[in-house]
């Protein structure tokens, strides 16, 4: 299964860490274009030059572990779509040039329902994307949102599992973990 993943979801580091270290094992292969990680790195820049530096880094890295995963984004393969956000075509665009049947977003208002059906695609919430990888390897997703966990824990931010997950907002992904 592939997926974009849009930088709204890219720029959180909980949620990033989250999906990056869910398709490491091949639970799905995450794709994303320059231009979203351009957002990505936009957005960190306007907090502040460090957090811009940071971002940096954290695409390079990114990159470097998922080579395959950047798309092209030429402009040229969707026309004539009428979206509530005309500067998110780009996502749809490294969708179609991926193969992706998903685009992990958080602005699902972005990516209308029936004109997504129409290219085959779906946007789907990041809560409601981990919950269906939850439900195809409940361990795998315990082990990584655990593990997410604890990487937090020793640079500093020391929370439950639970406080995680709702300041990232995941309460679906939290209730099913704690069932």
């Amino acid at each position: 299964m592939k997926a974009v993943l849009d930088a709204n979801i890219l720029f959180p580091t909980i949620l990033r860490e989250i999906l990056i270290d869910l398709a490491g094992p091949g639970l799905y292969q995450p794709l994303w274009s320059e231009r979203i990680l351009a957002e990505w790195r936009h957005a960190a820049a306007r907090l502040s030059a460090e957090q811009e530096q940071i971002a940096g880094a954290e695409i390079a890295l990114l990159q470097a572990r998922f080579p395959a995963s950047a798309m092209p984004d030429d402009g040229n393969r969707v026309i004539d779509l009428e979206l509530p956000d005309p500067a998110d075509r780009h996502v749809i665009e490294a969708a179609l040039a991926g193969g992706a049947s998903l685009i992990v977003t958080a602005n699902l208002r972005d990516f209308p329902r029936r004109m997504m059906e129409r290219l085959d695609l779906r946007a789907i919430h990041p809560d409601a994307f981990l919950l269906d990888l939850h439900t195809a390897d409940p361990a795998a997703v315990a082990l990584t949102v655990q593990s997410v966990r604890d990487k937090a824990a020793r640079m500093g931010g020391d929370m439950t599992i639970a406080e995680m997950l709702k300041r990232s907002r995941l309460p679906r992904l939290s209730r099913a973990l704690k069932g």
